[in-house]
């Protein structure tokens, strides 16, 4: 018999306590042994607040991130494959989605090992809930390009699609780069675009503002430097 794999959701920043998680996901995490971690400094931080039936130093945690080689995958199946249940765990929100996570997913399920999803906060869901756009017809983008032509470019595709399919667009940006992407977005889109910002999701500063490019034209720009921020265009 193979183990499961626990998808766990993690706090989407430090403020929230770990009582923010449902209960039966901490009775589910305690008893586990084996872990894969996307950084385990912060993944032991994360652990010794939900608590677990045994010390730190002796769970066993493997990184998976984007500097882990495509055939060390293959070897964090191990655990698994020997019977032991293992948790992935993403830096924040849930794993598997824009995550490294996904691929060692992938594997198990190609492999007919048990794959068990955990209930916590998506940036992206709690962000579409909020934003007043389309949630009947959304997708997510991920990270558009990092220089200005081409992400002017894949915003005015994005637009596009949007307005053919009546579909919400969400994308992500590195929170360094929230300003200049903010920025594209009202040089690229047409002025009755609804621009959704919805930054800080869970945490003490949260907001999600909706307006249409026009709108946000004549308006002072959100404070969304260095902060996470969901982006979400309805044409």
């Amino acid at each position: 018999m193979t183990g499961t794999l626990f998808l766990i959701p993690v706090p989407l920043g430090p403020t929230p306590p770990i009582q923010s998680l449902p209960a039966n996901v901490l009775t589910t995490i305690r008893p586990l042994t084996h872990f894969v971690v996307e950084q385990a400094k912060t993944a032991r931080a994360f652990l010794k607040a939900a608590g677990t039936d045994k010390p730190l130093q002796e769970l066993q945690l493997e990184e998976l991130n984007e500097h882990t080689k495509a055939d060390a995958l293959d070897r964090l199946l191990a655990p698994l494959r020997a019977g032991n249940d293992v948790g992935l765990l993403s830096e924040a929100g849930c794993p598997a989605v824009a995550d490294p996570g996904a691929d060692l997913v992938a594997l198990a399920q190609n492999e007919g090992i048990r794959v068990a999803p955990l209930i916590g906060p998506s940036s992206l869901l709690l962000a579409l809930m909020a934003s007043g756009l389309n949630g009947q017809r959304f997708a997510f983008q991920g990270y558009l390009p990092a220089k200005d032509g081409e992400r002017s470019k894949a915003l005015q595709d994005l637009e596009s699609e949007s307005r053919k399919r009546k579909q919400t667009q969400l994308f992500i940006e590195t929170p360094y780069r929230n300003r200049a992407m903010y920025d594209s977005i009202l040089q690229a889109c047409q002025p009755t675009t609804r621009l959704s910002v919805a930054t800080d999701l869970t945490l003490p500063g949260e907001s999600v503002v909706t307006r249409t490019i026009q709108q946000w034209k004549k308006q002072t720009p959100p404070e969304i430097e260095r902060r996470p921020t969901v982006f979400l265009l309805l044409a």
